[in-house]
């Protein structure tokens, strides 16, 4: 009897795991085939590759404007929902890039400038959206997680990135003496 009790463990527990992977909810890319492609073709230029995360991000919340503005759409809390993923998850992927970057000892003082201020628009249209939500208390029940996550990510990184460039400012000065 013992002997077929883990004989049986080894039959059923692969079955287990994999029906598991069945129940995950899919998540789906946010970046559309031809953002891919072009990150493909900016893979070793940090200052190209920036640029783009912070183009699509920007989309993204441009997207998600749109779509609030739109009298036409019926599930305005869920479209929120999913298009404020979409950003945090795009802005998520630039944050890797540059941890990625900065291990590579990439010059990156002149994308960072241009992150920081797109850290300064992302905050405001973040906060408005926040402003906007706190008046619909119930359509904000699905998103306001996430809008609150969202904006800890972009305060948090902004403050990361103005640190950052400080950093390689000073270091920029140290290799010219």
């Amino acid at each position: 009897m013992t002997a077929t009790l883990p004989r049986i463990a080894v039959y059923f527990l692969p079955l287990l795991f994999v029906s598991t992977l069945w129940a995950q909810p899919e998540r789906r890319d946010p970046l559309t085939p031809g953002e891919v492609n072009e990150l493909r073709d900016a893979a070793q230029d940090p200052e190209t590759r920036l640029k783009l995360f912070i183009k699509f991000a920007r989309a993204r919340l441009d997207s998600l404007q749109q779509m609030r503005a739109d009298p036409k759409v019926t599930d305005r809390a869920q479209q929120t929902h999913d298009l404020l993923q979409d950003f945090l998850d795009v802005y998520d992927e630039l944050n890797d890039n540059i941890d990625t970057f900065v291990d590579r000892r990439a010059d990156l003082r002149k994308p960072l400038r241009g992150l920081i201020e797109a850290d300064n628009e992302f905050q405001a249209k973040l906060r408005a959206l926040k402003d906007a939500a706190d008046t619909s208390k119930t359509e904000a029940e699905k998103y306001r997680f996430l809008l609150d996550t969202a904006l800890d990510a972009v305060d948090g990184s902004a403050k990361d990135h103005r640190q950052l460039l400080a950093e390689e400012e000073e270091a920029a000065k140290r290799k010219k003496k």
